[in-house]
């Protein structure tokens, strides 16, 4: 089995550039979160959105830009979720369009397989810049895993709670919405409203049967 995550609102319980603006001040911190929302909901071009965030946010420091992102709070839920999914024998990818300064520490945490990310561009000591790997279709970057393992689609989880996300639906038999915009709550097979990851584990029991998180288990025993 495959799981694929989103990253920012689901495996980690933050978005990025909004906390990262707030060393501008709460007017940049706004002007941040009302693109960020703009984006999740589908209203913009992603693409452009996440560009003309982060060059709104030019000149920010390397090291506050780290230290923000090393003490964003992960998911409630997740570590246990994905430590289940772990010893069960699940892989797990995260597609991110946020950033390596964010996702880099939950390969380790969260004992994922791959995660798929951006790239900030620092000048100087100086945000300056971004490297886009991630796009709006952001199952371009899963598909060669897939083919590689031969992995079913009847075999991959998607979780995710944006319209930027969508495209990866279409690769999965089985898809939830965490906490969730509108555009994908009405797309997923199911949705979790309380932001707490353990609880999908429940909702991918009921679907696939409660042995499904304790493979690795049978199979010693």
């Amino acid at each position: 089995m495959l799981i694929i995550f989103d990253v920012e609102g689901v495996l980690l319980n933050a978005e990025y550039l909004p906390v990262l603006a707030q060393v501008f001040g709460p007017e940049k911190e706004k002007e941040i979160w009302d693109i960020t929302k703009q984006g999740i909901r589908g209203d913009i071009n992603w693409e452009e959105g996440i560009i003309k965030r982060v060059r709104a946010l030019r000149g920010i420091k390397y090291e506050d830009a780290r230290i923000i992102a090393e003490n964003l709070e992960i998911m409630p839920g997740a570590k246990d979720l994905c430590s289940s999914l772990k010893k069960a024998g699940w892989k797990m990818i995260a597609v991110s369009g946020g950033f390596s300064i964010i996702t880099d520490r939950l390969k380790n945490e969260l004992g994922l397989d791959l995660i798929f990310s951006n790239e900030l561009i620092f000048k100087d000591g100086k945000l300056d810049d971004i490297e886009l790997r991630v796009t709006s279709d952001k199952s371009l970057l899963v598909r060669p895993f897939i083919k590689q393992f031969n992995i079913k689609k009847e075999e991959i989880v998607v979780v995710v709670d944006g319209a930027n996300d969508l495209k990866l639906f279409d690769l999965a038999s089985y898809t939830v919405g965490f906490c969730p915009v509108d555009m994908v709550k009405k797309k997923a097979d199911d949705v979790i409203e309380i932001r707490n990851l353990s609880l999908l584990r429940g909702l991918l029991e009921k679907r696939f049967g409660r042995s499904i998180l304790n493979t690795v288990q049978r199979k010693v025993s």
